[in-house]
């Protein structure tokens, strides 16, 4: 890995904050401000790709949908393999599934049954982590096709709602939100 930041960059400046979606009284982080600048998209991959190594993965996972974004190019970065946690129906062939709760109903993950090989060294990649629910459930997921999850990474982590609690794998986040 070859990428080195010429001056530290602030991530937050190109993080939109979208009030009252997708429901009144959320305030949404919306990434595709970050993604759209080849530079601050360049710096956070980097980031995330160094932070992420030091675990030694041989597989990035992504959660759909925005942690393909973040997963996919890191891993091309790390040179690991990359797989994708999916919702019902959306995977060819036999799938792995987990049902989990949230705090406002019920969810499911599938991953392709063979998409690990049992013992793999596995990072799961989200944009956000926020109750801490998905990743949670990610991680079970991912255990249960017979990975070694030896971490969790995020674009952003709202720390008030103490997710990274939640999880029994180390969590890195570039950007965290205190309210």
């Amino acid at each position: 890995m070859s990428f080195q930041e010429p001056a530290p960059l602030d991530l937050k400046k190109y993080i939109r904050e979208i009030p009252d979606f997708p429901k009144p009284g959320i305030l949404f982080y919306d990434i595709s401000t970050l993604i759209r600048s080849a530079e601050a998209w360049q710096v956070a991959t980097g980031r995330l790709a160094r932070l992420i190594g030091t675990w030694k993965p041989d597989l990035l996972a992504g959660i759909e949908s925005r942690g393909f974004l973040t997963a996919a190019p890191i891993a091309q970065r790390l040179g690991t393999g990359f797989t994708m946690l999916r919702k019902p129906g959306k995977l060819p062939g036999e799938t792995i599934s987990l049902k989990y709760g949230l705090e406002y109903g019920e969810d499911e993950l599938h991953i392709q049954k063979d998409a690990i090989i049992p013992g793999q060294r596995v990072v799961v990649l989200d944009d956000l982590l926020a109750t801490g629910g998905t990743l949670a459930a990610s991680v079970e997921l991912l255990r249960k096709a017979g990975a070694e999850v030896v971490g969790a990474s995020v674009l952003i982590e709202l720390t008030a709602l103490k997710g990274r609690d939640k999880l029994d794998v180390p969590v890195n986040s570039l950007i965290s939100y205190d309210d």
